[in-house]
Order: structure tokens, then C-alpha cells, then sequence
């Protein structure tokens, strides 16, 4: 049984009573063997549906010294970067890319304080885009934990229009606990401080809250 994420329920409600309409209507108007076409589209759409906000069984990584992974997805970017937002300089940039089969609940990679959170209008290029992340719409959480600072950002890409971010300013992070949901495709920054150890590769795909993506020194 599939568990659906609060963000799909009026999505997936929608979805439900457009494709009865259309498997009730075909039934009455068409031929059998069209109807049979319909309706077995109408379960592979529903089915895809619910399997984008599925919400997956899984067991949490917690180490306060590990920055697990924000998102399911994978690994786009591995640079060093110079960020004048929250981190005020050089830093390791980790980026994740989502596609639209993979989860799209975010996660607290770390645990700590919320001291910074702004959202930022922008444009909506392919996630995938390198100057997406500073261009696009986007949501950034800067975390203040006992081992450092570390940013978080949401960037919504040419389909996800939709940014959800649950983090409040001076709120708590607990590391492998919801902090958002981008609807259908999209990416997730890190920032982290560049002594950091990375253990992640590019093109390496990672699981939200499981995968470590760096460990502090």
C-alpha cells in the first residue's frame, strides 16, 4: 500500500475523479476495446501519480558528525564555490538533481539552529542548468550546528514550480526529519565548509536522509 504525502493528496484526489470521469464516459460512448485502452491508461497515470509522492519506508542516518543527504536523487555537482550568502565565502558545493521518479520529500541533512531562511523569486531554467542554482526560484536555510555552518537550497526547476519549505527562522533542524517538498523535478544545493570530507561522487545516485554526502573534520 502506498503511502501519499500530505502535498499530493488534492493532486491525487483530482487525478482520481478526472480519470473515473473519463474511464466512465469512454464506457458509455465507446467501444469496448477503447475503453479497455482507457482505462488501463487511467491506472498507469494514477499509479505514476501516487508513486511521485509516495512517502518510502526508511531508517534515518543520525550522526552529528555526518551530512547525510537532502534529497533522493543524483549527484550533479561537486565544486568549490564562493558563497557569499549565510556561508560568506569558499565553501564545497554538493548538488543533487531529482527526476520526477524519485522522492521529492527534502530532509534536514544536519542537525542544529535555523538562523537564516530567505526565499528567493527567480526564473525556472532545467534543474540540471549550472546557473539554476542562483538564477531559479529558490528557498535558503542556513543551519548553525556544533561542528559549523551549512546551507541548504531548494531550487525549482523548468517543471517544479511549486517549493515547499517547512523550516522556520530560529526554528530546530533534526537531522533526517522532513524540511520540504518540491513538486515534479527539481535540485537541492549544499554548501558546506571546505574542510569538510566529501563521500559522495558524481553521477552517484543517493537516498534522502541515508546516504552520507560529507563528514565533518
Amino acid at each position: 500500500m502506498i503511502k501519499i504525502h500530505r502535498e499530493g493528496y488534492l493532486i491525487v484526489a483530482l487525478t482520481i475523479g478526472i480519470l473515473l470521469l473519463l474511464v466512465g464516459l469512454s464506457a458509455r460512448f465507446l467501444p469496448y476495446q477503447v475503453n479497455y485502452f482507457i482505462s488501463l491508461f487511467s491506472l498507469v497515470i494514477l499509479v505514476m501519480i501516487m508513486r511521485f509522492f509516495r512517502i518510502p519506508r526508511r531508517r534515518p542516518l543520525i550522526d552529528e558528525k555526518t551530512i547525510t543527504a537532502p534529497a533522493d536523487g543524483k549527484v550533479v555537482a561537486i565544486e568549490k564555490v564562493q558563497q557569499v550568502e549565510f556561508m560568506e565565502g569558499p565553501c564545497m558545493q554538493v548538488s543533487i538533481f531529482m527526476s520526477i521518479h524519485d522522492v521529492h520529500i527534502n530532509y534536514y541533512p544536519v542537525s542544529g539552529v535555523v538562523t537564516y531562511l530567505k526565499y528567493h523569486p527567480g526564473r525556472y531554467l532545467l534543474a540540471m542548468h549550472p546557473k539554476s542554482s542562483s538564477l531559479n526560484e529558490r528557498y535558503s536555510m542556513g543551519v548553525q550546528t556544533s561542528n559549523g555552518p551549512l546551507l541548504v537550497r531548494q531550487v525549482a526547476g523548468y517543471v517544479a514550480r511549486r517549493i515547499r519549505c517547512y523550516a522556520s527562522q530560529d526554528g530546530s533542524a533534526l537531522q533526517g526529519t522532513e524540511m520540504g517538498f518540491i513538486k515534479f523535478g527539481s535540485r537541492l544545493d549544499l554548501f558546506i565548509p571546505l574542510d569538510a570530507i566529501i563521500q559522495v561522487e558524481l553521477n552517484q545516485k543517493v537516498q534522502g536522509s541515508i546516504t552520507p554526502v560529507a563528514r565533518y573534520k
